[in-house]
């Protein structure tokens, strides 16, 4: 298993509001959170900060071996859940943070097993043979696409299109959305911001891991998303098998 992760401001934003975090549970098992943060001043950069750590800090006091697929997406949901609850709580307590929040897109790769949780707009693809977004967005635009009253094209560019539905921390509870797959040898599993989905491609997605060292992949996805125009920041994180 070969995990590589990188954020990048982009070239038109002045802070990078976006966090990840790697955590390895055992030999054959990790941990991987991206979060992209909202809020005014530097209020996104707490929010996804706060919410990378409090994840992580969950799952590594409650992670156990052996644990089967339902136990691992209860341990994931209950750690975005807390996270949640957290980061509220500081935005209640601090005028300077309310109305802070952060999507996020958390999963547990093994080998037997891959488990996918999130809130908000930030994706998982499985990238193989094909790209597949294991996500559905929490967002205006994927509402108004599965209405039928925008196509995938015309969401990219949609004047709403960063506008999400769901957020940890902009209420005291949250539900999360949780997927399970099998990743297979040569496949990987991508989390990312969506300075890279609105950026780049399905099509360059698939290039990309095609034709680039699985060491410089993530790299290379955050050059191609500032060369198509790096309008937000920009965080990959890539689990390959």
């Amino acid at each position: 298993m070969i995990v590589k992760a990188k954020t990048d401001i982009g070239i038109k934003r002045h802070t990078n509001q976006d966090d990840f975090a790697i955590l390895e549970l055992s030999d054959d098992a990790c941990l991987a959170v991206v979060c992209d943060g909202m809020g005014g001043a530097n209020a996104g950069n707490v929010a996804s900060k706060k919410a990378c750590e409090a994840i992580t800090s969950f799952v590594e006091r409650s992670f156990r071996r052996g644990l089967d697929v339902g136990g691992v997406t209860a341990l994931l949901q209950s750690a975005i859940i807390s996270a949640n609850i957290e980061i509220y709580e500081m935005a209640q307590k601090n005028d300077d943070l309310r109305g802070m929040g952060t999507t996020v897109v958390a999963t547990f790769v093994s080998k037997e097993f891959t488990v996918v949780s999130h809130v908000g707009d930030s994706r998982a693809y499985i990238v193989g043979e094909d790209v597949l977004q294991i996500t559905r967005d929490h967002s205006v635009v994927q509402s108004l696409i599965e209405s039928g009253k925008l196509t995938p094209d015309e969401a990219r560019i949609h004047p709403r299109r960063n506008i999400i539905t769901r957020a940890l921390g902009i209420e005291a509870e949250i539900l999360v959305d949780s997927d399970e797959y099998h990743l297979k040898e040569g496949e990987s599993l991508l989390l990312c911001s969506d300075g890279l989905s609105n950026f780049v491609n399905d099509i360059e997605i698939k290039e990309i891991f095609s034709s680039t060292e699985t060491e410089k992949i993530a790299e290379k996805l955050i050059d191609t998303a500032n060369q198509n125009g790096g309008g937000d920041n920009i965080t990959v994180v890539t689990v390959t098998m």
